[in-house]
């Protein structure tokens, strides 16, 4: 660990050759010292042991069997890896990146949406121009457009649908007189069913807008919880598309995030030796708007301070909260009433201080409910292990008694086999002798098998069965005719 982080030195920073070599040498000293600890064998340093790890880094392929250089330079790449993942830290719920590109889909989302809205406005307008006057807002516009459709068929049956989407009842009343004594030119249906369809698209483009506003605000809230509760999630994130990323904007000055966004501004105020721009971006925030003319500069530079400090708290903080930014927020209302009513605010060492401590609390809070995540997880895949191991156990009884059963039938079914080889034999041997033996009389005797004896047996015994029968039911029915 305490050569990672040397090495980290060494790569981060850009300090003269000298200090490099003088860390190596402290690193290589600190791995000497452990090994000592450790292992028991004594390390030696300098700058012959130097050139020689080097050639052994060059020749390592070389010198070991069953190693080629591309597989080598495979494992250092693998290894160099693995080791920025875990310097990193990797988190896949604190990226910013899709941050960037939601605001940036915004931004674009919002100039699509006013120009289809205006070209709606325009190619409706010929048929109804007077809703223009009425209905300000695209969105309710585009709704209408498409409730509407003709004019001439709209009426007071209509008008209940006029107020849930205008949320007006004067205004929906407006619309239907207004139907009735248009100045617009007649339509045909085709022409109709384009604006409508048209209408339909702008209608859920701007549904996606308020679900992708959404999405973003949810994101702000992990990634930069503090910034967000300062300045606002738009604001925000159009911060940090801005600077490229959540690190950078960390890394930025309160100078330069005061004046981000008004670049072009500056290098032309520099140009002509003019007066550079109070604020960039940071306009947007309620803040400068609140504030007074002759105060617009000085809030403008606090709150940039603020946005440093939240910024940083953002990237560098295992565990996000938004504490901080709404202490930070609460600093910049004070600063505000002070301007216009001359009331002090609070220092900022007392301020942090309280921040801190709530800050640990909800930290102590999150950690409480993700260790209990994780034990409900392990619980949970513990359960699953013991029900493949259940299963698994119940499956090779099964096997085991499907195999034993078939370990039994086998030997039945030889052992039958055997018999009936058996019999037959017999059966042959008796045959001979009868065919060897004569009767008495001179004359052969049929052979015949044993099957065939027992059924001729059977069949006697049934018909003298048969015969017996039939002379009970003749004394039966002589009994009845006396």
């Amino acid at each position: 660990g305490i050569l990672h982080e040397d090495l980290r030195l060494l790569l981060e920073t850009s300090m003269p050759a000298k200090k490099k070599k003088a860390l190596l040498g402290v690193a290589d000293a600190k791995i000497g010292a452990a090994i000592l600890e450790e292992l028991g064998y004594q390390c030696q340093t300098g700058g012959v042991v130097a050139e020689i790890m080097r050639g052994i880094r060059l020749h390592f392929h070389a010198l070991v069997k069953g190693l080629t250089a591309q597989s080598a330079s495979k494992a250092q790449l693998g290894l160099g890896h693995s080791y920025s993942r875990a310097k990193v830290k990797f988190n896949v719920n604190r990226v910013d990146n899709m941050i960037i590109q939601s605001i940036s889909l915004l931004d674009q989302l919002d100039k699509d949406i006013n120009t289809f809205s205006m070209r709606v406005r325009e190619w409706y307008g010929y048929h109804f121009p007077e809703l223009i006057k009425i209905v300000s807002e695209n969105y309710t516009y585009c709704r209408l457009a498409k409730f509407i459709g003709n004019r001439k068929e709209l009426s007071e049956e209509s008008l209940e649908g006029l107020e849930e989407i205008v949320m007006d009842s004067a205004k929906a009343q407006a619309i239907l007189e207004a139907s009735r004594s248009s100045m617009g030119m007649d339509i045909s249906p085709l022409d109709l069913i384009n604006i409508e369809s048209f209408s339909s698209r702008v209608i859920s483009l701007s549904e996606y807008r308020k679900g992708l506003q959404e999405y973003l605000r949810s994101k702000m809230s992990q990634v930069a919880p503090s910034l967000s509760a300062l300045i606002g999630e738009v604001v925000g994130a159009r911060l940090i598309s801005h600077a490229g990323s959540l690190t950078n904007l960390a890394k930025y000055p309160a100078s330069t995030v005061q004046i981000l966004g008004a670049e072009k501004a500056l290098f032309r105020a520099l140009k002509t030796r003019g007066n550079t721009p109070k604020y960039g971006l940071i306009f947007h925030s309620t803040f400068i708007g609140r504030a007074a003319a002759k105060n617009k500069g000085r809030i403008s530079r606090y709150l940039a301070n603020k946005c440093t400090i939240a910024s940083r708290i953002d990237c560098f903080s295992e565990v996000p909260t938004s504490v901080f930014g709404d202490k930070l927020r609460e600093q910049v209302e004070e600063r505000l009433a002070f301007y216009e009513t001359g009331e002090p605010p609070r220092k900022n060492l007392e301020v942090m201080k309280e921040a801190v401590v709530e800050a640990s609390e909800v930290v102590a809070e999150v950690k409480r409910k993700q260790e209990k995540k994780e034990k409900k997880k392990k619980k949970r895949e513990k359960e699953k292990k013991r029900e493949k191991e259940r299963m698994e156990a119940v499956a090779a009884e099964e096997n085991s008694v499907l195999e034993a059963e078939e370990n039994n039938i086998e030997p039945k079914k030889k052992k039958k086999k055997k018999q009936q080889q058996q019999e037959l034999e017999a059966e042959s041997e008796q045959e001979v002798e009868a065919a060897s033996e004569p009767e008495e009389n001179g004359l052969e005797e049929e052979v015949l098998p044993k099957k065939k004896r027992k059924l001729m047996v059977e069949a006697d015994q049934e018909e003298e069965k048969k015969k017996k029968k039939k002379k009970k039911k003749e004394k039966a029915r002589d009994s009845e005719e006396d």
